[in-house]
């Protein structure tokens, strides 16, 4: 019988699913659904929902297609992980039924909160303890239910994010990690346990959290009913879940301090780990507890953002055609390094942190009617994907992380060659590309949670770097300018 090891990433634009061989840690199938994004709702400006039973029905169809490219027996699946969109809101009643869509990441509406939670809490407690501002995130956005929604909130049985919620799926039970509830800002770094004192201030009952997992390790069985509803065996242990950036750094081998992975899907992250506790006093970047980490050998990844990555790069495909990605890449090529002094800020899908929560909205400056074409808009929008992220990772060196190597999945903006050149030339670093995605690294992940791989590096062995780019002295000189005149509007702006 085949030892099979299943990976699930819930994302806000599809759900994948991946099979990893146990024994080679080689990829077998993967399959995607839906084949269009899903929608992110907007009920009002800045804000952003899905329905978590979206993500579960789109994982349904995933595992049919899984099944579709390669047949398996439900037997034959030793181990599953999870990975998932990060900081989303999931609130469920006794009977595990949802009580409203979820706040996801993009969504901005608990700010205030979280400001006002950062100055009357104060910096020595938000930022040593908590190691971030209550800012945008789970927390805050609970408490946004509670005092916007109360009907809702007196019904709320258990609090979850994303993965958890698809946890409940598969196994029935309510379950969450340190990792995930240091995501959504509500661990205490220095006590090592919730963060009573941010639940006190907000008024939230504790026992709302769902009950703390290890993030490897057995967590639960699957249900009969899942079984059979996805054609896998009852009682197949979960044994693995992760938000999809510190996932993301998982699946590269990203686990020890220096090391730094980047993504650029949805949104755009790079993502160092450190061993020190240090936070960022404006809050742009935040500081969560890595998926290694252990009270006596903390392991912590430093997370930039910016929002509008990807979801920039497609809103662009739809305004001309939905012509292929490849070929939105081969246009931006043709236009020149600064794309003619056309400046794109992608600043359009949420409060952005790295600008201190604020939510300018995507802006295009010195467009030319007579100068600039398609080429030079597509390229201009890669460029300044690239120079947002790099201005985070400028924030991130303030706090200790640098970046001289930085590794990525081979998929999303990094096929681009004008996305991989403006990243290294812009930030210093060189780019290494492997073979590797988010569903394939929560299978990986499952392996190790279940036993199978003693190490990390075990779980690695099949790993290959498939690209590698470096920085180009000339080059950079020419992306140094047009960084610096993308950031100086910027700065006259804010």
């Amino acid at each position: 019988m085949a030892a099979l090891l299943l990976g699930y990433d819930i994302g806000s634009s599809s759900v994948k699913a991946a099979l990893v061989d146990a024994q080679t840690g080689r990829l077998v199938a993967s399959a995607t659904s839906p084949d269009q994004e899903m929608k992110i709702s907007s009920p009002q400006p800045a804000w952003g929902e899905q329905h978590p039973d979206e993500w579960w029905q789109e994982l349904i169809r995933a595992t049919q297609r899984l099944k579709e490219t390669y047949s398996f027996d439900g037997e034959d699946v030793v181990a599953i992980g999870i990975a998932y969109q990060m900081h989303g809101l999931v609130v469920v009643d006794k009977d595990d039924t949802v009580l409203r869509p979820s706040i996801i990441w993009c969504d901005s509406r608990a700010v205030t909160i979280g400001q006002q939670a950062l100055r009357d809490l104060g910096e020595t407690y938000c930022l040593g303890e908590l190691l971030n501002s209550p800012g945008n995130f789970t927390a805050s956005k609970l408490k946004w239910v509670k005092e916007n929604e109360p009907a809702v909130y007196e019904k709320i049985h258990k609090v979850m994010l994303p993965g958890d919620y698809i946890a409940l799926k598969l196994t029935g039970e309510a379950q969450t990690t340190v990792s995930g509830l240091s995501e959504g800002v509500m661990w205490d770094f220095k006590t090592n346990q919730v963060a009573h004192h941010l639940f006190d201030y907000f008024g939230i009952d504790e026992t709302l959290l769902s009950d703390i997992v290890p993030t490897f390790g057995f967590q639960a069985g699957v249900s009969a009913s899942s079984a059979a509803l996805l054609g896998l065996k009852a009682g197949t242990p979960v044994t693995y879940r992760a938000g999809d950036q510190p996932n993301n750094a998982f699946s590269l081998n990203v686990l020890r301090a220096g090391e730094v992975a980047a993504t650029a899907g949805t949104s755009g992250v790079i993502y160092g780990i450190t061993r020190e506790t240090s936070s960022d006093r404006a809050g742009r970047v935040n500081t969560f507890v890595h998926v290694n980490s252990q009270p006596a050998d903390p392991h912590l990844g430093v997370l930039a953002c910016v929002n509008g990555t990807g979801i920039l790069n497609s809103w662009l495909r739809r305004l001309v055609g939905n012509m292929p990605y490849e070929q939105l890449n081969q246009l931006a090529a043709q236009a020149p390094i600064g794309a003619a002094n056309l400046l794109f800020y992608p600043f359009g899908n949420g409060a952005e942190r790295i600008l201190g929560n604020a939510n300018p909205g995507a802006n295009l400056k010195n467009l030319s009617l007579t100068t600039h074409q398609i080429e030079h808009v597509l390229r201009s929008a890669q460029e300044g994907i690239v120079f947002a992220l790099s201005l985070g990772l400028q924030i991130m060196e303030s706090v200790g992380v640098s970046a001289r190597v930085v590794r990525a999945g081979e998929a999303n903006m990094f096929l681009s060659p004008v996305f991989r050149e403006a990243f290294v030339n812009t930030t210093g670093a060189t780019l290494e590309l492997y073979n590797t995605d988010g569903a394939q690294g929560a299978a990986r992940g499952a392996g190790v949670g279940a036993g199978i791989y003693a190490t990390f590096d075990e779980a690695f062995a099949s790993l290959e770097r498939v690209g590698l780019t470096e920085p180009d002295p000339v080059k950079q000189q020419a992306y140094a300018e047009a960084f610096d005149r993308w950031h100086t509007q910027l700065l006259a702006s804010s």
